[in-house]
């Protein structure tokens, strides 16, 4: 594999932002996570969403290998085994879950592929390091308690790596609420990438707004020492 499990990690871990994307024109996914790698965030998820989804997925995945190899693609909105499997034979290179799917877990660990579980309580993150997991997913970020969650998770579990997805913003002050709670990265949708953008075709747009955000995760983190 070109991107073996402990480099998607680091990858993400390092970028801080994970850019979540789906639309429906092969062409249109290619220049949005194009523009998120040449803004800095290599490490994209793709999200699973509708019929003939996966088959969209293998499209894209196999033109990036040839063109763009640096580039890191996984698939989100997983929600079962089966799925996962279909994903990870068209090269995904991490799932990621809404929520805790054990079998999803299992399936991951046998292709050594990393598996973020969506998770919204200490039993969830507990179970997730059982089977596993690097990375949980906190979802829906905001409503299951937010910064203040993670800080309060961080205390008995100081181990633990949390990327919150819903409720992270692109912008300073969400950037320095949410990275000084503790995480290690954020999943960024609409916001990070929004339709307006999409719809215009401003891929430079979109670039330039990764690369605002990840340098703002990065200017954060330096503060910090």
């Amino acid at each position: 594999m070109a991107h073996d499990r402990i480099s998607v990690l680091k990858g993400l871990e390092q970028q801080g932002v994970c850019p979540v994307f789906y639309h429906p024109d092969p062409e249109v996914c290619l220049n949005v996570i194009r523009a998120s790698a040449r803004g800095g965030a290599k490490v994209v998820e793709f999200t699973n969403r509708g019929d003939f989804a996966c088959d969209l997925f293998g499209e894209i995945n196999r033109e990036l290998i040839k063109t763009d190899p640096d580039i890191v693609l996984g698939i989100g909105s997983v929600v079962d085994a089966g799925t996962a499997a279909l994903y990870l034979n068209r090269g995904a290179r991490f799932v990621v879950s809404p929520c805790l799917v054990p079998d999803v877990a299992k399936v991951c660990n046998r292709r050594m592929v990393a598996y973020f579980p969506g998770c919204g309580s200490v039993t969830d993150i507990g179970e997730a390091h059982e089977l596993g997991c690097d990375i949980v997913k906190l979802f829906p970020g905001s409503s299951v308690g937010g910064p203040d969650f993670v800080k309060a998770i961080k205390g008995p579990l100081p181990w633990v790596k949390i990327m919150p997805t819903g409720g992270v913003d692109p912008d300073e002050a969400s950037i320095a609420k949410w990275f000084g709670s503790g995480i290690v990265a954020a999943g960024m949708g609409s916001k990070l990438i929004t339709d307006a953008a999409v719809k215009a075709g401003d891929w430079a747009g979109i670039e330039a707004q990764v690369k605002k955000t990840v340098e703002a995760v990065a200017a954060f983190r330096a503060s910090r020492g």
